[in-house]
């Protein structure tokens, strides 16, 4: 088989085995779920960059940041199931064999840490980037990324420590949206790890959302199982929304806060 085949038969096997595997399980949560969260309409679970678009031009060194739906992150420290650590694939197809462990190399990036970000530095030309999610063993467990093409237009004189930075933040919904739920509220950590609240490790915490109504009523839900996305379906109404990142080591401790947003929820 060819290599550039194994998109398609990797898509096929994600529709079969692999959905088979995932969705009949239960949810992964590592407690009850809030009332207000519901699953996925999509039914999917698979990675993306979330700060990149094919056609994209850059300068090297460049940030990559990486989207995760439908599963959560854990530190390969321990083994947490229904959990994985995002790899970096550069000018590499998908692995031929999905069973084996994904190698260590310049073109395998591992983020055994619980990374959602990297900072990459490439040669001029065009490149081609993939995500691959694996589990503590570094196998892949059929989450991945579409394949992203960029061109590197060349260096950008600057150092990766300028690029380097410590931030919690909400990607969508935008501020002021108005919104029919259920809804995706889509979440991102730089400088700092997130995981299942399993994994004690320094610098590691998970999303914590608060929601607050107009009235003042507050609530809320931790995404403990090391997810990084959420749908939601709360009443109608207008509510504040806040994000931190919250330490798994010493639970009172706040890593990080995003800044705060403002959300109509509509009825439906």
């Amino acid at each position: 088989m060819r290599a550039s085949q194994l998109p398609a038969v990797a898509d096929a096997l994600r529709h079969g085995l692999a959905l088979a595997v995932f969705a009949l399980a239960a949810p992964a949560w590592a407690e009850a779920p809030h009332p207000w969260v519901t699953e996925s309409p999509r039914l999917e679970k698979h990675a993306y960059f979330s700060n990149l678009k094919s056609g994209d031009v850059v300068e090297s060194p460049f940030v990559v940041k990486f989207g995760l739906s439908g599963i959560g992150i854990a530190a390969v420290s321990r083994p947490v199931s229904h959990t994985g650590h995002h790899h970096l694939m550069i000018d590499r197809e998908l692995p031929l064999d999905f069973t084996q462990p994904l190698p260590f190399n310049d073109q395998y990036v591992h983020f055994g840490k619980g990374q959602m970000e990297a900072v990459v530095e490439l040669p001029a030309g065009p490149h081609e980037l993939r995500l691959v999610f694996a589990d503590d063993k570094h196998i892949p467990n059929f989450v991945y990324s579409e394949v992203l093409h960029i061109e590197v237009r060349g260096p950008s004189g600057r150092d990766k420590a300028e690029l380097t930075r410590r931030s919690v933040d909400i990607l969508t919904p935008a501020d002021g949206a108005r919104l029919v739920p259920p809804f995706l509220l889509g979440l991102h950590a730089s400088g700092f790890n997130v995981s299942h609240t399993d994994i004690k490790d320094d610098n590691t915490g998970h999303f914590r959302i608060k929601l607050q109504t107009a009235e003042g009523k507050t609530e809320l839900i931790a995404l403990a199982d090391g997810r990084t996305q959420v749908w939601l379906n709360p009443p109608p109404g207008t509510y504040s929304v806040g994000v931190e990142l919250v330490s798994n080591a010493q639970p009172a401790r706040s890593l990080g806060a995003a800044p705060g947003r403002r959300l109509t929820v509509m009825a439906r």
